[in-house]
């Protein structure tokens, strides 16, 4: 459901009035997510940028923890992220899909209560090609007492105990996706006054779509329960109108679509890598929020072997699972496959 013009309110008020709901808050969530939408919107000024200026398109000579080529907006948005919370002080410790260890928080800042951890721009190899990316973040409350230095274990918690998800699209606008576990809001960056504004309040995902989303070019090395559920989505026997394929290759992209229009996507593990028997994408970094995202708007999100993605409890920084994601009745209907 789309605002009025007339009655949009900015990110920040918002955040405001949602805390004033609660006689218990402090206002540190506020003033972390200030900090971050801050980071989010000069991301979103370099990325309008790209193929202006030389020094932002292309790749630099590294690699990440993943052994993904570091593309050089890559590079720019991680430091930006990375700069930016550690020193809110609303932190007190840190983790980005870039680096491979935990990111603690600076000497002399203050430690706060909460965890992040960040994918600083999803869908990166698209940069070049002028193709939507994002930034997907997870907000956890710390487990370890207050007041001390952060661990490696209030991170890695399970994605049902999120005190807040989202992620912004880069696209041809700049929205922000926000779940605080009391549903899904959406925020559309008006360049003209510097602000998000509350564009998609309450949103919810269609109960069915017409679209599936997964790299078709791998279907030779899926699992039979993965085939026989794409062929079936395609089949015209009995009258059937076969699902639209709708494959970008950047995360955000392919969910946010869905999660306007309704609809499936699919990233399951197969033969071809197998170095990564679990599947390729992050858990802590994209699918634990996407997937809280997806189940407060209505929808489903598993694994391929049909467990529930936020139950899932994380073992180390950089763990990967398979990822399963989308519209109530289709991701039901997939895991009828699963189970025969």
């Amino acid at each position: 459901m789309s605002a009025h013009p007339t009655q949009l309110m900015s990110l920040s008020q918002y955040l405001i009035e949602e805390q004033l709901k609660l006689p218990q808050a402090t206002g540190d969530f506020t003033a972390l997510m200030s900090h971050l939408v801050y980071a989010a919107k000069v991301v979103s000024r370099e990325v309008r940028k790209a193929g202006l200026l030389d020094n932002i398109l292309g790749a630099t000579d590294q690699t990440n923890v993943q052994g993904e080529t570091v593309m050089k907006l890559d590079e720019y948005a991680d430091k930006i992220f990375t700069h930016t919370l550690t020193r809110c002080g609303h932190l007190c410790v840190m983790g980005s899909e870039e680096q491979e260890e935990i990111i603690p928080i600076p000497n002399g800042y203050k430690i706060g209560k909460y965890t992040i951890a960040i994918d600083p721009l999803d869908g990166s190899s698209n940069i070049d090609a002028n193709v939507s990316i994002g930034t997907i973040f997870s907000v956890h409350l710390r487990s370890s007492p207050q007041g001390t230095p952060g661990t490696k274990e209030d991170l890695l918690q399970v994605g049902s105990k999120q005190r807040a998800a989202g992620y912004i699209v880069y696209g041809s606008s700049t929205m922000l996706i926000l779940c605080t576990g009391k549903g899904v809001s959406g925020f559309t960056l008006d360049p003209s006054c510097g602000e998000f504004l509350l564009s998609h309040a309450e949103m919810r995902m269609p109960e069915q779509g017409g679209i599936y989303s997964i790299n078709e070019g791998n279907y030779n090395y899926w699992s039979d329960e993965v085939k026989n559920y794409i062929r079936d989505i395609k089949s015209i026997e009995g009258g059937k109108k076969p699902q639209s394929a709708r494959y970008i290759g950047s995360l955000v992209a392919d969910f946010h679509r869905n999660l306007l229009k309704g609809g499936i996507f699919l990233y399951p593990n197969d033969t071809k890598s197998p170095k990564y028997p679990k599947g390729k994408l992050r858990l802590l970094y994209e699918v634990a929020p996407m997937a809280l995202i997806a189940e407060q708007a209505g929808g489903m999100a598993v694994t391929v072997e049909g467990k529930r993605i936020l139950d899932l409890q994380p073992s180390e920084l950089h763990e990967r699972t398979t990822f399963v994601v989308g519209s109530k009745k289709e991701v039901e209907h997939f895991l009828t496959f699963v189970q025969k």
